[in-house]
């Protein structure tokens, strides 16, 4: 995905009220061995990227005074009640040096998962973005997590994850829960009264 960005001169509070008023959007790339750079967006451009999940976490070509160079998007500060993007954060990207990054998950295969057909059961998705680290070049979109094979009183960790080549996930030491297979407390009543009938 392609952004364009343009230097940003004047800074401080009264200017970053007029480049908003003017369509624009600051914000500021840093990271690797350049100097930070303040940068302006064009509003309506970044807004709609930002509604895009691939554009949270994919590698980014920013086109600045005519160089493209790859950036990741590591903050944006929203409005509180407008929508209106007010900052936006990029960092450098260098293609030898591993990045780490929040991916988002893709959960499937529930309706086909025993928990679900056989029992009635409910699968929470505890987790819905996990931290990885890998080269740029193999960051994915997303990581899909096949929940097929939950039961009942099952709990899918990170470590149940298959990640794609050249990704690892970044747990700190700790095997977090992605998600868990419970049947609703009325349903259990209800089956154990339907049992007592019988």
């Amino acid at each position: 995905m392609k952004v364009v960005a343009f230097k940003r001169e004047l800074q401080g509070t009264g200017a970053s009220r007029r480049l908003r008023n003017s369509g624009q959007t600051p914000g500021i790339i840093y990271g690797g061995t350049e100097a930070p750079v303040t940068i302006a967006l064009d509003h309506n451009a970044l807004y709609h990227a930002l509604k895009k999940e691939a554009f949270h976490g994919a590698v980014l070509d920013m086109e600045l005074d005519g160089k493209v160079q790859k950036v990741l998007l590591r903050d944006f500060q929203m409005h509180a009640y407008k929508q209106l993007v007010l900052h936006a954060d990029f960092q450098r990207v260098d293609a030898n040096q591993p990045v780490h990054v929040k991916v988002a998950l893709h959960f499937e295969n529930a309706d086909v998962s025993p928990a679900v057909k056989l029992h009635g059961a409910t699968i929470s998705h505890v987790a819905n973005e996990i931290e990885i680290s890998c080269l740029p070049s193999a960051l994915p979109e997303f990581i899909s997590v096949d929940l097929s094979k939950m039961d009942v009183g099952t709990t899918l960790h990170i470590n149940d994850l298959t990640l794609p080549a050249g990704v690892t996930a970044v747990t700190h030491g700790n095997n977090l829960t992605i998600a868990t297979a419970s049947v609703p407390a009325g349903q259990v009543s209800a089956d154990a009264a339907a049992e007592e009938k019988k």
